[in-house]
């Protein structure tokens, strides 16, 4: 039997798909990782800066308390939220370095963080339900929102400001029908973070509107650098306590992104709707997981400020080298393992190849075909023309690929 080409088969799956999937784009940052790993696979000299990974190994601790749950044969189903261990572990965690109190029916483990924030939005949108995102954002919370039924409110913040929200844009952005606002410092993809006089800014807005609930995506908060305090805003302002889901997991502080573990605490009835959605969709995360998890929250914490160390070197490298390529500005950031600079000085030159750049999508494409540098456009985070790079990579590497952003960018006419 011959088989449907290609096309054929698209359009007889078009009425199957459902109608939701037409609102939502695929990742960016997965398409140039997926890229790039394919151009390696050519046997192209690639160096991939779109990756949002530590490129540490897993702590030998976390890896062994794994190997003996294994051993001890912890490998049967848990509680959908969570083993008690790991949630108690997460309890001690918030007390410890956030000052926030919870109950164990107070918090979710989900399989990662992206989980625990899709479940919280698929647990609360009702059609035309608005949800404010600071933009530049990450690519995955508008569709999110779009899964979930929702509508995205971006509100752009630019460099101007340290791409952070401020407190009148963020009152303009608020009607009836707003939600959630999710706040993630430090940021993907810009690595800007809020500090406490700034965060109580905003706070102080958001008290004022009891019908808006506070996510809080605060994934880098152990990556920070040059002395900058980490503050959360449910610690900031303990009246948004009740309305505030924090979420933090263990994948970027603890090198443990293939693992899937994420957490949150919050309001009791929010927690038990998440698990709701969880229980049947998902149910429990890995148990193995689970257990190196608590290893990580519990066990040795020195390593963090030892890998810290190198990714502020990295940081400092980035940003000194992209300043010295053409029609570049790149601001530094406070925290994660990003740099967004701007690449608004080459938009309108032509490339080696003939193109003309008309977007930063263009300025990405032919840095990658023309140098083997792949790194994310700004415009898929909300805001262009920029890019965001990830200096989670060999330090030899990162010098390698600035340098060849510095030579691509001298040759544009």
């Amino acid at each position: 039997m011959a088989s449907l080409d290609h096309d054929a088969c698209k359009e007889m799956m078009m009425p199957f798909l459902a109608a939701a999937l037409d609102r939502v784009k695929p990742s960016a940052t997965i398409a140039v990782t997926d890229k790039a790993r394919q151009l390696k696979a050519e046997g192209r000299n690639v160096i991939g800066l779109g990756a949002g990974e530590p490129d540490f190994d897993t702590p030998a601790n976390i890896k062994l308390a794994a190997i003996h749950a294994i051993e001890a044969g912890k490998t049967k189903y848990t509680a959908v939220d969570g083993i008690p261990e790991l949630k108690e572990a997460i309890i001690a965690k918030f007390q410890r370095e956030n000052g926030l109190t919870y109950k164990p029916n107070q918090i979710i483990v989900g399989t990662g963080g992206k989980q625990v924030l899709y479940n919280a939005l698929m647990a609360t949108m009702n059609p035309g339900d608005e949800v404010i995102i600071p933009a530049p954002y990450w690519v995955s919370y508008p569709e999110m929102v779009a899964l979930a039924g929702g509508e995205s409110v971006p509100v752009v913040c630019t460099a101007e400001f340290g791409f952070k929200l401020q407190p009148d844009a963020l009152e303009k952005a608020i009607t009836p029908k707003t939600k959630w606002i999710i706040l993630n410092s430090p940021s993907n993809p810009t690595g800007s973070a809020y500090s406490r006089g700034e965060w109580k800014a905003l706070t102080d807005v958001l008290v004022k509107h009891p019908q808006v609930w506070i996510m809080t995506d605060d994934m880098y908060e152990h990556l920070v650098y040059d002395d900058f305090e980490f503050t959360t805003p449910a610690q900031i302002e303990p009246k948004l306590f009740d309305r505030t889901l924090t979420v933090n997991g263990v994948s970027k502080a603890y090198c443990m992104t293939g693992w899937r573990i994420g957490y949150a605490g919050g309001p009791t009835a929010l927690i038990k709707a998440m698990a709701t959605i969880q229980s049947q969709s998902t149910s429990n995360p890995s148990s193995i997981a689970q257990w190196a998890a608590v290893e990580a929250l519990n066990g040795p914490q020195e390593f963090i400020p030892e890998n810290n160390k190198v990714f502020k070197e990295r940081r400092d490298l980035v940003v000194s080298m992209l300043n010295q390529a053409k029609g570049i500005d790149c601001p530094r950031p406070e925290g994660a393992f990003y740099v967004y600079p701007s690449c608004a000085g080459t938009i309108g030159k032509t490339a080696p190849s003939g193109k003309k750049l008309e977007n930063d999508e263009d300025f990405v494409t032919e840095l990658l075909e023309t140098e083997g540098v792949a790194v994310v456009q700004g415009s898929a985070f909300g805001l262009g023309p920029a890019f965001r790079i990830s200096y989670a990579t060999k330090t030899a590497d990162l010098e390698d690929a600035c340098k060849r952003i510095q030579r691509f960018c001298g040759n544009l006419r």
